[in-house]
């Protein structure tokens, strides 16, 4: 870098460089010592890459997220729980560079009195990665959220419920309800997250040629979402396109819904869960299963706890961790890890087991074969 320090008739020093794209730009100072301090400041960071230009932090939160964000490839539902991470910011109208640690600090202490652990980390996640945008595109030379400590989340095993087995059956009995005719149908879908584990979008996203009766498997290659008043088919998430074996009983289950629900022979593109002339998604899901629940008397269950009933039984039948994975549509088996390895049996479990085996084998030759 080309610099050059000198004094102004006013006494005082100007430090001058070109920065990276080649325009002049200047400071002035009271010692010659600061002038040349600064220079070498700037000077290492555009030998590093660092250099951020003095202007570019001027942009506030705000105009940098509203142009940023319009280029990320987002569905409609992420972009819509950014925008709402950012309305809930306190400091959207200050320069990206004036906003200090304190600043997300404060921010994060006044969501916690109002949100769960969940919902402040995945708002967190969402300003910080604005951040580390802005200093990726050097309008400001580094992240103020980064070290920002978040409320303690509760550990897995604590926070997850899964309903027992007779839960899920009074659930079952339950979907379809004899008194509301909107209600009809609803019985395979509640089986469809509890026997082959589909997320929400998933269920809704299936379509009659989906289903493969004769090899007894299901293919999850879409999920539903909403898009402002009406739907759009994506693909599964974290691209968990996937082949989920099924249980002759939901086969069967499947078969006498398109029998009953559906027209005489539906071509394969038909959805399987129909409301109207449309798919079943979304408000009509949320609708239907909060009668489903009140109705069981289980209004505490949640629809994707259907999900963790579905893996937790896998895991007790004796399925390794890449079954699991893959029958759940996991990116990786880390993330089934991370979300139930405390239901896999431990090597004390084992090593219990074991024992008990061989004790029994001791006391009671009969049972030696």
């Amino acid at each position: 870098m080309a610099g050059s320090i000198a004094k102004r008739p006013n006494g005082r020093w100007r430090a001058r460089y070109r920065d990276d794209t080649g325009r002049e730009r200047s400071r002035h100072f009271t010692r010659k010592v600061d002038a040349a301090a600064w220079l070498d400041e700037v000077a290492s960071a555009l030998h590093a890459g660092t250099y951020v230009n003095p202007r570019a932090g001027r942009v506030t939160f705000r105009q940098f997220y509203d142009d940023w964000a319009p280029r990320q490839l987002w569905v409609p539902s992420t972009r819509a729980n950014a925008d709402l991470a950012v309305d809930s910011v306190a400091f959207g109208d200050l320069p990206m560079k004036a906003i200090r640690r304190s600043h997300i600090e404060t921010w994060v202490k006044a969501m916690s009195a109002k949100w769960a652990p969940t919902t402040i980390k995945t708002r967190f996640v969402i300003v910080r990665s604005v951040f580390r945008a802005a200093v990726a595109d050097r309008v400001i030379a580094a992240d103020p959220s980064d070290g920002v400590a978040l409320p303690r989340r509760r550990k897995v095993e604590a926070a997850m419920r899964i309903p027992t087995v007779e839960q899920v059956g009074r659930l079952l009995a339950h979907a379809d309800s004899s008194r509301v005719s909107t209600r009809h149908g609803f019985r395979a879908y509640v089986a469809l997250c509890a026997f082959a584990g589909l997320r929400k979008g998933e269920a809704a996203g299936i379509q009659v040629g989906d289903i493969d009766s004769s090899l007894r498997r299901l293919t999850v290659s879409r999920q539903l979402q909403r898009d402002g008043s009406t739907f759009v088919a994506r693909l599964p998430k974290y691209g968990s396109e996937r082949l989920v074996p099924l249980p002759d009983d939901l086969v069967e289950m499947l078969r006498q819904h398109i029998e009953t629900f559906l027209p005489e022979e539906p071509p394969p593109d038909a959805w399987l869960f129909t409301v109207g002339d449309g798919p079943m998604y979304d408000n009509d899901i949320d609708w239907r299963w909060r009668a489903t629940r009140t109705s069981a008397g289980l209004p505490h269950v949640r629809l994707h706890d259907l999900r963790h009933f579905y893996a937790s039984g896998l895991i007790a039948a004796g399925c390794d961790v890449v079954t699991v994975q893959r029958a759940l549509g996991h990116s990786s088996a880390t993330t089934t890890l991370n979300t139930y390895s405390h239901l896999w049996p431990t090597a004390e479990d084992r090593t219990r087991a074991a024992a008990a085996d061989l004790m029994n084998q001791a006391l009671n030759p009969a049972s030696r074969g």
